[in-house]
């Protein structure tokens, strides 16, 4: 396996709108994607015998539902090979129900490590294409680059953004996407914003209301950080975050977050570590 594993970044939902909803139940969203250096870990051994496995269990995930194992298949059954196989080695860094996507950019990292190991030369539209079918948020993570995103959050549009240091701070709770999206006053006709009245400064995350009525500890966490700095939650939480100007300032104010909360600083990336890896061991 290769040692040093195969990065999995966090992203963070610089804003986050709901503006409708499609005839099929999806929300039609805008957003605004972010890199972290920070995320989970993957490494990956190939091998002939078709046996797709993971060396570690994800402690509370069933294999059914294990997000890397389920990806392997997919891919594997998608090229039509029934003896591709591969051992898959999971370190999980960013919690479960956080809102920084690590599920997503677990699949992402299998499907874009797969392609190469197993030799498949498949495109990145096609593998954004076969992302979406395990969730809305792996096609930015294909991509790799800080995206404008809007429809279901897969029509991207690559954007430039200051690349700050962050306080990422996480509540011990689990907050359910769908118990959010599914709640009766959750905001569905946000007004659509452009680019540049993004860029200056117009947006907010209209889940935040709701998240911190059913989970107030995620609320807690807002106002403490939003007593350093303007506090965001990223997608449907429970993390929350603020930017810095200087690592320092930023590593201070994490030192200082009260337990139980976990807290990281963190680079914002505009273009993902695992893209940067994958190019400079092409």
């Amino acid at each position: 396996m290769n040692e040093a594993g195969w990065p999995a970044p966090a992203k963070i939902n610089l804003f986050l709108h709901v503006t409708g909803r499609r005839p099929d139940g999806y929300h039609l969203l805008q957003t605004v994607f972010q890199f972290l250096d920070l995320g989970d870990s993957l490494q990956f051994e190939c091998r002939d015998d078709g046996v797709i496995r993971l060396v570690r269990p994800v402690p509370g995930v069933s294999e059914q539902r294990e997000l890397t194992l389920r990806t392997a298949t997919l891919l594997r059954e998608y090229v039509g090979n029934p003896s591709l196989g591969v051992d898959i080695a999971l370190e999980k860094r960013l919690p479960m129900g956080a809102g920084l996507g690590g599920g997503s950019s677990d699949a992402a990292t299998t499907l874009l490590v797969l392609n190469r190991l197993w030799g498949l030369h498949i495109p990145e539209d096609s593998l954004a294409e076969l992302g979406l079918k395990l969730g809305a948020d792996v096609p930015v993570f294909i991509r790799g680059r800080a995206a404008w995103a809007e429809g279901v959050g897969e029509r991207l549009t690559p954007i430039d953004l200051v690349e700050p240091w962050y306080v990422v701070v996480a509540p011990p709770c689990q907050v359910s996407t769908a118990e959010i999206f599914a709640d009766p006053e959750l905001t569905r006709n946000a007004p659509p914003l452009t680019i540049p009245a993004f860029l200056s400064g117009s947006g907010r995350n209209v889940l935040e209301s709701v998240v911190c009525r059913r989970y107030p500890e995620v609320g807690k966490a807002l106002a403490w950080l939003g007593g350093y700095a303007p506090a965001r939650m990223s997608g449907t939480g429970a993390a929350v975050f603020a930017a810095f100007n200087d690592r320092l300032q930023a590593q201070s104010v994490a030192e200082a977050v009260p337990a139980p909360w976990a807290a990281w600083v963190a680079k914002g990336c505009n273009r993902s570590p695992l893209h940067e890896r994958l190019i400079r061991t092409a």
